[in-house]
């Protein structure tokens, strides 16, 4: 890589502008490259280096500015002197073993052995760096050593030569038996210091690493040992002199919040954008929201999700209290009335009121008190059923009484008038027939609702309280409300007979109170349609809207 490239290097490090810390695992000519490139452009980072930058002087050369707050990790050695004693006194006029020490020579001291103009120099001028991994070469070598000397004991132990068990084919055995199991006390080593060169199963050498913080100290750059590996990390931070006087943060992305999950950017495996996830979904993994199924919702640590509590009017809610009161308090009224009416039963007052019908018409009032605590009581498939078949039935009841009442009044004073004979079909037995007729059409189409909707229980989640779950019965709105077309012509029926004998004699002045009756009963229902979809986005509303036009409606 040529400067250029270096220089680049830096420039796309430079565009994390939360990335303060560069970890290098190079060769410590690339480090030494990049340390300058940041020097030349004024860029300071913490960098964190392998033991390819060790604790080399001649990396940081020149860039000892922008190398400062490194942390450099390096094998734990200590310099051979009598390596460096051998070393230091070739040259390439007496070392004739190594055949790339001439050229070593040239590149060392810029001189030319040709033109004679390298004899001057010496590797003892105090410029000579001793690599720290000589230790672990002069160590490799003395495994080496010590696992031919142990073979050869064990398998030439008859001869003070090398035998044939250890000429060439016999590796696989020297590197499993030997050289795996080669442990000795390492050469050249300080007298205060113990180092035991040994191998794991699988050949490694048992390494250990100290570990330099790079600083300026008393007016000099200086790698000061802050800790070391053995198995485990001993890290001295108090010894280390952070800028600012706190340690640095270095971050690509900041961490995702609970609810958010990493986007992670093409091109780029460290840095994201957090992304929130919707309400009522959870964590799958760290990149991806997944919603929760149908009526459940995530867990406080979205890990997971659970059900939702099923939602509908209870018996001891403030909701169902008022309409259940109120039906109780009808119930009994309408009881009184029924006991008054079986005293007087035989009485000319009863039975010239209609005795047959008017008890029909009480039990049709006590239906529609009755289907409050239908409407109360948690929805299940029998409960919708009941629902469904006293929505329109108990209206039917009433409406048709009423409907076959102010129908025989109307054509008795409609042939009195006309001088015709007596009409027909007004005698007890035959209003009640015409009643139970009237009555068996809604029960028709009650039963084909049954049949073309089977009634069952929804849970609904509505938009805007998606971790509400409402427990409901299946039917359609549109259903329930052509359902009680029957009960709208009834009730508009009645009002057209109640209309008609308004002016019946003040002996019959019974068709006047049904015709206000019927009046204020239109009124009725035709505020319940608007109402009754108006209220449809919270069920205990719709769910009174429903009760209080039976209650007001009777």
């Amino acid at each position: 890589m040529n400067r250029q490239g270096y220089e680049n290097v830096i420039r796309s490090l430079q565009q994390k502008s939360s990335a303060k810390v560069v970890i290098l695992f190079t060769r410590s000519e690339d480090a030494r490259e990049l340390l300058s490139a940041a020097a030349r452009m004024n860029i300071s980072f913490i960098w964190v280096a392998s033991d390819g930058w060790g604790a080399q002087e001649s990396v940081v050369r020149g860039s000892e500015t922008a190398a400062d707050g490194a942390f450099t990790i390096e094998l734990a050695s200590y310099p051979i002197r009598e390596f460096e004693d051998y070393f230091t006194k070739l040259n390439p006029y007496t070392n004739t073993r190594n055949p790339w020490f001439k050229e070593f020579w040239e590149h060392r001291f810029a001189c030319s052995l040709q033109a004679h103009s390298c004899s001057e120099h010496s590797l003892r001028d105090g410029t000579f760096e001793q690599e720290s991994k000589i230790m672990f070469v002069v160590n490799a070598v003395y495994a080496m050593a010590f696992a031919l000397h142990n073979m050869r004991q064990a398998v030439c132990s008859n001869t003070s030569k090398v035998c044939d068990a250890m000429k060439p084919g016999n590796g696989k055995r020297f590197y499993k038996e030997f050289i795996l199991k080669t442990k000795f006390e390492a050469p050249f080593r300080p007298v205060d210091t113990e180092s035991m060169v040994r191998f794991d199963s699988v050949g490694d050498s048992i390494s250990r690493y100290n570990i330099f913080h790079y600083h300026k100290e008393e007016g000099k750059f200086v790698y000061k040992k802050v800790g070391y590996w053995d198995h485990i990390l001993t890290l001295n931070t108090s010894v280390v002199p952070w800028h600012g006087l706190i340690p640095p943060t270095s971050q690509c992305s900041d961490p995702c919040r609970k609810n958010e999950v990493k986007s992670m950017q093409p091109g780029d495996v460290c840095c994201w954008i957090c992304i929130p996830c919707q309400p009522y979904q959870y964590l799958q993994d760290e990149f991806t929201c997944a919603d929760c199924s149908f009526g459940q919702w995530p867990l406080a640590n979205l890990t997971g999700c659970y059900d939702l509590p099923e939602e509908y009017i209870r018996w001891e809610d403030a909701w169902a209290i008022g309409p259940v009161t109120i039906s109780c308090l009808g119930i009994l009224c309408t009881l009184t009335v029924v006991g008054i009416f079986f005293k007087h039963n035989e009485t000319p007052v009863v039975k010239a009121s209609g005795r047959e019908l008017s008890y029909i018409l009480l039990m049709g009032v006590l239906m529609c008190y009755s289907i409050t605590f239908i409407y109360i009581t948690k929805p299940s498939t029998a409960v919708c059923t009941l629902r469904r078949l006293g929505l329109g039935t108990s209206f039917a009841v009433c409406y048709s009484a009423l409907l076959t009442k102010t129908n025989r009044i109307a054509r008795i004073f409609s042939g009195v008038k006309d001088g015709a004979q007596r009409p027909r079909f007004i005698s007890p037995a035959s209003q009640v027939v015409i009643c139970g007729a009237l009555i068996s059409c809604q029960l028709l189409v009650a039963i084909i609702w049954l049949l073309v909707e089977v009634p069952g229980v929804r849970k609904e989640i509505s938009a805007e309280r998606r971790n509400v779950v409402t427990l409901k019965c299946n039917s359609k709105d549109s259903s329930m409300l052509v359902s009680l077309t029957y009960n709208c012509i009834l009730i508009i029926l009645c009002t057209v007979y109640a209309f008609k004998t308004r002016k019946c004699p003040e002996n019959f002045n019974e068709a006047k109170f049904i015709g206000f009756t019927m009046y204020t009963t239109c009124i009725i229902w035709l505020a319940f349609q608007p109402l009754f979809y108006v209220t449809a986005s919270d069920y205990r509303v719709n769910m009174h809207s429903i009760i209080f036009l039976y209650v007001l409606s009777i």
